[in-house]
């Protein structure tokens, strides 16, 4: 078989099972590059050519490798021109004394460590063709780096970004970031020259090149940011220019004597950080690296993984050691340093797992290694098991050490808060609600603040709006491109709470803006964090059914440990005139309380309970007690109706919903809306019913949601 057309058959294998892995690894809340770096080891000799040598070595012969390793290259450099143009100053400008301080002696502890061990590793695993002085500053890089790309990500995605611990985090993988690629130029240059007096003017060239790039190499990129700010976007020929700078400084270190990467790194760490220039520049390069060249490095590196040559307990137990030393060197050096500078105990252990992080950044360090002949493919699998364990530990170790109910607690800055608007200590109810689309949906957060009213005690309507980032290298999952998301979608939604009425009800909305990759997971928490009455949420199709209490919806009904309700609106502006069909379960407790709130909330609206089966059922002691203690002006505009006697339930509630604005129902047999034991639902009456539907689902006692306006 032809070459290319075999190379394009390995690349279309591993693209697809690079998404799939990933997506799996996304699923159980893992970054996406674990699952890269799986799938790539899976294609290589440690799975796909153990059990199926034949076809592994047709479909990757060694002869389609060199291609492979240069689209691997490629991708590799525009990569690194993407960490370096993210790597912005920003994150330098908070606390850098403690940063500098935390992150030198974060690289300082296992650097040395590592090196240490290299006189235990060097003679069982290494071979007389390289130097010890190499062998030992290689291993000491590997030990000590950490994946700025990757904890900038989980940081957005546990929404630190904002906290003290967060943005300390930042700054000191910043830090390191610099200062590891600084060790790692001088590794290369020891490795290729054999000793470390040999390689000085290799080093010296790369310290005068990194000095015109700071200072010509900045000017000429300033000018290419002020063509663009003249023409108003990125012009193929400005992003022409841009890629060929990328190159020619990759080939300039590599001239030099360091690497490729250094050059592009540079390129991307010097260019103007003006947001809508480097957002464009990211937009437009980051789909086809990541998505195409990326996964092929994975995939080159997986082949050179080789997992079967472990085969003997006692290379175990080096792995073991290489494992320890790199945990234990980057926590305790980072710990200890975090503890000195004043950072409390919690902080600093967090700290030290985030930046334990290794992932790709790791990954690309061993690969030069391997390729440099100063690391063996028996080192490097060790290394590749240490890079997969401490990227994977670091979310379940970071929420076990710093939980989501303590980053609340931990903000740099308050949340933008409503104009004029005071919140109150401890509201004494609260509803979630939340916003997909801020434009669509008045109605929803409408309703709930209707619902809340808010007469005689503290009342707060929470709209919450999640922002989805679905790639774990996003440009927009950055910290700071996060941010700038979260501001926009604070301002859709205060533009959103200007339109409902009446004005008095607007303060009593208080906007959640959050990073999230599970919706109704993160909904859920929230609500049990901030001790949520009520979810009000609207429904929507899902993709793959007409179910309306499925997808999204059916997950925050099952996972909520709270009272849900899901709106359906069928546009009725007023919500005045109410119906309850009322068949005497919990659920249709909770739908006669939700309405009883509304009646008390609105002097002009009435409210006709529906006893829609032959028997009328009775209500609940509870529900009793409840509608006693109401105010007789509130008790006067509740009628008990029945339906005619040969009405079926849910015909009799869709004749009753043709009269009224909204009706309220619990999920119930009756009405076609109860949950089934296999996870469906029906929805009979969401379907047929004539005017807006509320479907109710209780989990607490409904008494809470009516004691803080009984009197």
């Amino acid at each position: 078989m032809h070459a290319v057309i075999l190379v394009l058959i390995e690349v279309l294998i591993v693209i697809a099972l690079s998404r799939i892995v990933g997506m799996g690894c996304r699923w159980i809340k893992q970054p996406l590059v674990i699952g890269e770096i799986i799938a790539g080891i899976m294609l290589g000799p440690s799975l796909f050519g153990l059990i199926a040598p034949d076809l592994a070595a047709a479909l990757f012969p060694s002869e389609t490798l060199p291609y492979l390793n240069v689209l691997s290259q490629i991708g590799l450099i525009f990569f690194m021109f993407l960490i370096g143009l993210e790597l912005n100053p920003k994150y330098l400008s908070g606390q850098l004394d403690i940063a500098i301080l935390t992150s030198h002696v974060s690289i300082l502890v296992p650097f040395s460590l590592g090196t240490l061990s290299a006189i235990i590793l060097y003679p069982l695993v290494s071979d007389g063709s390289v130097s010890f002085t190499a062998f030992a500053l290689f291993l000491g890089a590997a030990m000590s780096i950490t994946a700025f790309p990757v904890l900038a990500r989980i940081i957005t995605e546990n929404n630190l970004q904002r906290s003290r611990l967060g943005t300390l985090a930042l700054t000191c993988a910043a830090v390191d970031d610099v200062t590891a690629w600084c060790v790692l130029a001088v590794a290369i240059a020891v490795a290729k020259e054999g000793d470390f007096v040999k390689a000085i003017p290799t080093i010296i060239a790369a310290i005068v090149y990194i000095g015109l790039m700071v200072t010509a190499g900045r000017w000429c990129l300033r000018y290419l940011a002020k063509l663009f700010h003249r023409t108003g976007r990125l012009t193929q020929f400005l992003l022409a220019c841009i890629y060929m700078g990328v190159v020619i400084s990759a080939l300039i270190t590599e001239v030099i004597g360091i690497h490729l990467i250094f050059g592009a790194f540079l390129v991307g760490a010097v260019m103007p950080k003006d947001h809508d220039l480097v957002r464009e520049i990211a937009q437009k390069t980051e789909d086809f690296v990541l998505i195409f060249l990326l996964p092929v490095f994975f995939a080159y590196s997986g082949i050179r993984t080789q997992i079967g040559l472990l085969n003997r307990p006692e290379l175990w137990l080096l792995c073991l050691l290489v494992l320890v030393v790199a945990i234990a060197g980057k926590y305790i050096g980072t710990y200890v340093a975090a503890r000195v500078s004043g950072i409390d105990k919690r902080e600093a252990s967090a700290l030290g797992w985030l930046m334990n992080t290794r992932g790709l950044t790791e990954l690309i360090v061993l690969n030069i290694g391997l390729s440099l002949g100063v690391i063996s493919p028996l080192l490097f699998t060790m290394l590749v098991i240490m890079a997969l364990v401490t990227t994977f530990m670091t979310s379940p170790l970071l929420e076990w050490t710093y939980p989501k109910r303590l980053i609340k607690l931990d903000l740099v800055e308050p949340e933008p808060p409503q104009a004029g608007n005071i919140e109150p200590v401890t509201p004494a109810y609260r509803i979630l609600v939340p916003v997909a689309n801020p434009s669509t949906q008045q109605g929803l957060l409408q309703l709930a603040a209707a619902i809340a009213g808010g007469r005689s005690a503290a009342a707060i309507v929470h709209p919450l709006s999640l922002i989805e980032i679905e790639e774990d290298y996003a440009f927009q999952s950055t910290p700071e491109a996060a941010d700038r998301l979260i501001q926009e979608r604070y301002q859709q939604l205060e533009e959103l709470i200007q339109t409902l009425e009446p004005p008095s009800i607007r303060s009593l909305i208080h906007p959640i803006v959050r990073v999230s990759n599970d919706v109704a997971r993160a909904t859920t928490e929230i609500a049990a964090l901030d001790s949520v009455s009520l979810i009000v949420v609207g429904w929507h199709r899902p993709a793959f059914s007409n179910n309306r209490l499925g997808g999204r919806v059916g997950q925050i009904l099952s996972l909520a440990p709270v009272d849900v309700a899901v709106y359906i609106d069928r546009g009725k502006q007023n919500l005045e005139s109410l119906l309850v069909p009322y068949v005497g379960n919990i659920h249709d407790d909770l739908a006669l309380v939700i309405a009883l709130r509304l009646l008390a909330n609105c002097d002009t609206a009435c409210l006709s309970v529906l006893q829609a089966t032959p028997a009328p059922s009775e209500f609940s002691n509870e529900l009793r007690n409840i509608m006693q203690q109401l105010p007789q002006k509130v008790r006067d505009r509740i009628s008990i109706i029945q339906p005619k006697e040969t009405s079926e339930p849910i015909l009799a509630v869709v004749e009753a919903s043709a009269r009224v604005d909204l009706t309220i129902v619990g999920m119930s047999r009756a009405w076609g809306i109860e949950r089934q034991t296999l996870g469906r639902y029906t929805d009979e009456l969401a379907i047929q019913c004539q005017s807006s539907l509320l479907i109710a689902r209780r989990h607490s006692q409904v008494s809470s949601h009516l004691d803080v306006i009984s009197g």
